[in-house]
């Protein structure tokens, strides 16, 4: 199978009672799967506000109607962002910036996944462009305010497809060659490293960065897999986890108190875990930024 899934019977028992009063929550794709319950998790804990981050302002609108009855919480809002098109992600950023005395903890959560060709709004392969490139330019872009509301966390949902990946630094966006399946493992694979380089930057900040595994998951990224990876799909379905499961270690990374004295490190299945050899590359992972700094044309130390 082009992800090599395993069938991972583990499940995390791994449960909190943290609340998180006072703290803001910025959701990307936060309208449908693993977001979604994520937002139900956190607006449940009593988070001040939860702002959905979505394309699909329809979805995104129901969602936040199901998400408040779920958790009985009012304050969860959506707002427009399309990760595939810069100009709306410094539009949403911008908005954030303005409207928000402060940002306690970002989850780049949105993806999308083993897709035909296409290219964003600025011309980059449309999953690195989504899953990585949107991501590292909406961090970059609210980064000074969640410094300012330290203690903070940035969490960066990435995947085990990212030890089949690789960085092509000379072809990032696949012009070349087009292999679905390569470019959602390398888009995964630079969520890891981003979360590497990110931590040695923001060291001492009072704000920490994580990356995740979320597991095998049932939700509507399938969608453009194969009929032969469909077929893979069902099979190992028993073996699989719902939204709900799925959701669990990204909101362990959010509010586990442990994590406050980790930063850079894997997740999966609620606990450390070890990433591929090639998302330890510490030269890669700061070439990777470069690029991504030079693509993005922003200026990022």
């Amino acid at each position: 199978h082009p992800f090599g899934f395993h069938l991972n019977l583990f499940r995390s028992n791994w449960s909190s009672d943290e609340r998180l009063e006072g703290k803001v929550v910025v959701i990307t794709g936060a309208n449908t799967g693993i977001g979604k319950e994520t937002a139900i998790d956190l607006a449940k804990r009593g988070a001040e506000k939860v702002i959905m981050a979505c394309r699909d302002m329809e979805k995104a609108n129901a969602a936040v109607k199901d998400i408040i009855e779920s958790s009985g919480n009012k304050n969860v809002v959506c707002m427009k962002l399309d990760l595939s098109d810069s100009k709306s992600i410094r539009e949403f950023a911008e908005a954030v910036n303005k409207d928000e005395p402060k940002l306690n903890i970002l989850i780049n959560n949105a993806g999308v996944m083993v897709c035909p060709y296409g290219k964003t709004a600025d011309g980059f392969e449309m999953q690195i462009g989504v899953n990585h490139l949107g991501h590292f330019l909406l961090t970059y872009l609210l980064l000074d305010l969640i410094k300012k509301s330290a203690p903070a966390r940035i969490i960066n949902v990435s995947s085990m497809a990212h030890a089949w990946g690789s960085i092509n630094l000379e072809d990032l966006n696949s012009e070349k060659h087009y292999n679905k399946n390569k470019a959602y493992a390398q888009s995964k694979l630079a969520n890891v490293l981003f979360t590497h380089s990110l931590a040695k930057r923001i060291e001492g900040t009072g704000v920490t960065t994580y990356s995740l595994h979320p597991g095998v998951v049932q939700t509507e990224l399938g969608r453009h897999l194969n009929s032969f990876q469909q077929i893979v799909m069902k099979v190992i379905s028993p073996f699989t986890k719902n939204s709900v499961q799925g959701a669990q270690t990204t909101i362990y990374c959010a509010v586990e108190p442990s994590l406050e004295k980790e930063n850079g490190r894997y997740y999966s299945d609620c606990a450390a875990a070890n990433c591929s050899a090639a998302a330890k590359d510490d030269n890669v992972a700061e070439k990777l930024w470069e690029l991504s700094c030079r693509l993005l044309s922003i200026m990022w130390e």
